[in-house]
């Protein structure tokens, strides 16, 4: 039989049940005329692809209800379900796994198609890459400084530059110096994710192709990469913090080897160098070696807003030595990368939102401890339909003056939702979470960075902050608050490229300010936090 059939007899309660009842209630609000079963309907096969639908064990339950007793009793026999006394509930026990007969016959069943399976394209854990990179003078300036730093003793150096001016570009240009004057050598570059470390492969990549003097490997070490630290005398070397701990954990010879190998090692996002953990790896590739170096690269010198220690930590790990933009006649570099254009003017809104939300005195205390708001406070925001309301016509009144919109979402159902509604609002939405199969977030951010002139929103949570570059993005909608500056400042900086970064001119930065929840100013105010705690800034 046809699926679309079977798809028309679907009633509200079964369409609720696949979009989601908050989704068609809130499309409720906004509009009663659009919560008909023929546009629900239209609406989920914009969401899902019929094939998802029936690979998805959930979804294909309630799509077997719809079946009439004979149908049910037919594909209960070619699916050969168990023998239960209840023809639709044998069909809701079948296991249909991947790549199998009775997927192929459930599928022919419905007259489908079966979706080819993701072919996983196996990367290389090491490549050559040959020669021919510049920096702007704000950065050619930082170079030489941290240079300066990492010459002497203690050889260790925080380089402090805001997202957008170009510290990771700065960092491969000292890295190509430093490869270049030391023959053989291996420098160790460190991240949190397996998304930045690809970002740093890549960019080394193509600086060493303008900026190197020699064939170099450069070796991945995340995930499934594995490395045989006994044969690796010459290149750089990408790796997981998490993968080069539990390497650690299982032989002590592994973190001495790569410590004698290494001379520079560099850590991305610096500001959790001091995470125990991670702090006790980077000790014992530098601290036992008096010639290696440490280099931490960050756009927020600090952890924290709020605790001055933790930061006074961070500075002395660093031995108060950092290295940021310097521009005289500015009092302030963000004013200097602004005029030049490196970042855009960034508008700064608030949507104040008073959501009745009481925090009892165990609440509080989480946050005092935690320093950060608990997921299940951002649940119940998330769940707030007039918060939810006036978000949503915040970002249709944004895509009257942007084409790329970025939301910053409080959960995973919160980004689905706003996108779902959007979408039946008639906007170009699409969410993008953890759950996000790869080749899907693939294919939506492609959609998001290219350059037609639609209007497009990406609803996400907790994927984007980091390792994501889409210059033309010039509008942000930050939803979700945090007691993080750091993770504040990240999200801004996904918006505010300047022109001569590919970028904008303007760029407007919405956030929504909930009442007993903290809220935040510029970007200028985040860079500036914490330099009571560095004594000898360059």
């Amino acid at each position: 039989m046809l699926f679309d059939s079977l798809l028309s007899r679907t009633d509200d309660e079964t369409l609720q049940s696949l979009l989601g009842s908050a989704t068609v209630r809130l499309i409720g609000l906004l509009d009663p005329s659009l919560t008909t079963s023929t546009y629900l309907r239209e609406l989920l096969l914009t969401l899902h692809s019929r094939e998802s639908l029936l690979l998805s064990k959930d979804t294909r339950s309630h799509l077997f209800e719809l079946l009439r007793p004979k149908e049910a009793e037919i594909l209960a026999l070619i699916l050969d379900a168990p023998d239960h006394r209840d023809v639709y509930q044998a069909l809701k026990e079948v296991k249909i796994r991947r790549g199998s007969d009775r997927e192929r016959a459930l599928f022919d069943f419905f007259e489908l198609n079966v979706p080819q399976p993701e072919v996983a394209i196996e990367v290389p854990s090491a490549e050559l890459t040959t020669p021919q990179y510049s920096l702007f003078a704000h950065q050619r300036r930082a170079a030489q400084q941290v240079k300066k730093y990492l010459a002497q003793e203690p050889h260790r150096v925080l380089l402090h530059m805001p997202t957008g001016a170009g510290k990771t570009r700065t960092a491969m240009n000292i890295i190509a110096d430093h490869l270049r004057s030391h023959e053989p050598t291996v420098v160790v570059w460190l991240a949190y994710s397996e998304e930045l470390c690809e970002q740093a492969v890549a960019e080394f990549q193509r600086a060493w192709g303008y900026l190197g003097d020699r064939q170099l490997s450069v070796y991945r070490f995340w995930g499934t990469h594995e490395i045989n630290i006994e044969e690796i005398r010459d290149g750089i070397i990408v790796a997981g913090l998490s993968k080069v701990y539990s390497a650690a954990k299982r032989s002590i010879r592994f973190i001495n080897l790569l410590g004698v190998r290494s001379s520079l090692v560099i850590i991305d996002e610096a500001h959790q160098a001091i995470a125990e953990t991670y702090q006790l790896i980077l000790d014992s590739l530098v601290i036992p070696y008096e010639n290696t170096s440490l280099l931490g690269l960050t756009a927020t010198p600090g952890r924290t807003w709020a605790d001055i220690s933790a930061d006074a930590k961070l500075a002395q790990f660093f031995a108060r030595c950092k290295v940021t933009l310097d521009v005289p006649g500015y009092d302030n570099p963000i004013d200097y990368l602004v005029a030049e254009q490196y970042l855009a003017k960034a508008q700064y809104r608030s949507l104040l939102y008073d959501s009745g939300l009481t925090l009892t005195a165990r609440d509080l205390a989480q946050i005092q401890t935690d320093l950060e708001i608990p997921q299940y406070i951002l649940n119940r925001l998330a769940e707030d339909e007039q918060r939810n309301l006036r978000i949503i016509l915040e970002i249709e009144n944004l895509t009257y003056r942007h084409q790329r919109i970025l939301v910053f979402a409080t959960s995973v159902e919160h980004a689905k939702l706003l996108a779902s509604v959007l979408r039946t609002r008639g906007f170009n939405a699409d969410a993008i979470t953890a759950d996000t199969p790869s080749y899907q977030r693939e294919r939506l951010i492609s959609s998001f960075k290219d350059h037609t002139p639609e209007p497009k929103v990406l609803c996400n949570y907790g994927v984007l902050t980091t390792g994501f570059d889409a210059p033309r993005t010039s509008a942000a909608l930050i939803a979700r608050p945090t007691k993080s500056l750091v993770l504040y400042s990240q999200m801004v900086g996904r918006a505010i490229r300047g022109v001569k970064a590919g970028g904008n001119e303007i760029a407007e930065i919405v956030t929504v300010v909930d009442s007993n929840l903290p809220g935040f100013g510029s970007v200028a105010e985040a860079f500036s936090n914490w330099e009571d705690v560095w004594l000898n800034d360059s």
